[in-house]
């Protein structure tokens, strides 16, 4: 559970993002601590890259952003690469449903 003070700092790193604003090393260390352990955080992170990127394009770029799928960084993989692992499919996962 996150305190008033560390989530209105935490909102305040992620605006700054968002609106790529210049943001410290050990503010970034700060927001990455606290999103491996709370979903919620990481969501806020996953959401403030999406804004950094620019404003989603119509139609499935604009659905993905919404419902918070798909990659965040924007890197295009083939389907079915042999490369891929499982595990890195859930990698942003909630602890639930990694854990099963």
């Amino acid at each position: 559970m996150l305190t008033s003070k560390t989530r209105l700092k935490l909102q305040g790193i992620l605006r700054s993002i968002a609106h790529q604003e210049e943001v410290s090393l050990p503010d970034r260390i700060y927001v990455q601590k606290f999103a491996d352990r709370d979903a919620t955080v990481a969501s806020w992170l996953r959401t403030a890259r999406r804004l950094q990127r620019g404003p989603a394009a119509t139609g499935v770029d604009q659905l993905l952003t919404a419902l918070d799928l798909g990659d965040v960084d924007g890197e295009n993989k083939p389907p079915n690469n042999p490369d891929d692992d499982l595990g890195d499919w859930f990698r942003g996962a909630p602890d639930w449903l990694r854990r099963s």
